[in-house]
């Protein structure tokens, strides 16, 4: 039973047939193709306006890329400590913004508060003494697996506006909130003042496809040059956007992702008592004490802990195609382990 990471799972069978439809003939390269074009209408469809596009290949390389696009070298970004460009990815944002700081807030649930952000640019204002507060990220789902409602990303975009700032939004995981929350994709974006989002699919059912969206379209001849020179412009770009159109159409991310939603949702329940979060999306995070750790493992589930062993705590995260039965002696055992 292996809830370790959404990243395990397979491909969804309409990505792979949109895939083998692109490959029928040639296509404009960089970009240049129908397939791109029809993913750029889909996104302003979606989102209800349009924005810059940029397919990339992995998580890391869209927040990378669009984080330099907002925040000199001199700049710094501020995010919670326990965000995936903090903890996960190894230095990139720092080396594609060519030395940007990453200043680091702590708030419930993987959340940055409006205060606490008003904290930290407080502390980071010292002239040329110190990095500049130029980027706010934010993850969506957040890091604890939940989601921020639309009025805390608008008084984060409040700030982010009188101070100068970019916001940034890592959307690994957004359409789990997109259907935890149940509205509109651009109400959780750039009417609440996120200026890019890194909109992830690759969790939720493609191979390996994320696109840049900026909202902020200044900021897309930088981003368009940055992506060439950090090597993620793909020459045959429509086989990422084949992936992120199929994923888009007949809101397949929002079905997908509704699943994975439900099924955590039942193994929160059956975990009620040992809840560390609450579940708004596809991941559950409990904490069943140093015991209760091993009785699960010795159960045969695998997943990842949070924190030190010492801690008591997982981490379980639901996929798009997780077996329904593997959910149920999950939920079965949970009820029992004390």
């Amino acid at each position: 039973m292996n809830f370790a990471s959404d990243n395990i799972a397979g491909a969804h069978p309409a990505i792979l047939a949109a895939l083998a439809a692109a490959n029928q003939g040639p296509a404009g390269a960089y970009g240049a193709d129908p397939i791109t074009a029809r993913l750029e209408d889909l996104i302003a469809e979606r989102f209800g306006t349009r924005a810059a596009v940029f397919p990339v290949a992995t998580g890391t390389a869209a927040n990378s890329v669009a984080l330099a696009a907002l925040t000199p070298p001199w700049g710094a970004i501020l995010c919670h400590k326990e965000a995936h460009i903090e903890t996960d990815e190894c230095g990139a944002p720092e080396f594609f913004t060519g030395g940007a700081k990453l200043v680091l807030g702590y708030g419930p649930y993987g959340k940055l508060s409006a205060p606490l952000v008003e904290d930290m640019l407080t502390r980071n204002r010292r002239g040329v003494h110190s990095v500049t507060p130029k980027t706010l990220s934010i993850s969506q789902l957040t890091e604890r697996g939940c989601a921020y409602k639309p009025d805390e990303i608008h008084a984060l975009g409040e700030i982010c506006r009188r101070e100068g700032l970019g916001l940034h939004m890592d959307g690994a995981r957004f359409a789990n909130a997109v259907a935890f929350l149940g509205c509109d994709p651009g109400s959780l974006t750039w009417k609440a003042g996120v200026d890019v989002l890194c909109l992830g699919a690759t969790k939720n059912g493609a191979l390996a496809a994320e696109a840049i969206l900026l909202f902020d379209e200044e900021k897309a001849e930088e981003a368009a040059f940055r992506r060439k020179r950090g090597g993620h412009l793909i020459c045959k770009q429509r086989f990422v956007s084949a992936q992120l159109s199929a994923y888009l159409e007949n809101d397949l991310w929002l079905t997908l992702a509704s699943r994975a939603n439900a099924l955590a949702r039942r193994i929160g329940e059956a975990a009620a008592h040992y809840l560390s979060d609450p579940v708004e999306g596809n991941q559950v995070f409990i904490r069943p004490g140093v015991e209760g750790i091993a009785a699960l493992r010795a159960f045969g589930v695998a997943f990842y802990d949070w924190g030190p062993p010492s801690a008591g705590e997982g981490r379980l995260v639901v996929r798009f195609d997780h077996p329904e039965e593997e959910v149920d002696l999950l939920c079965s055992f949970l009820t029992r382990i004390t």
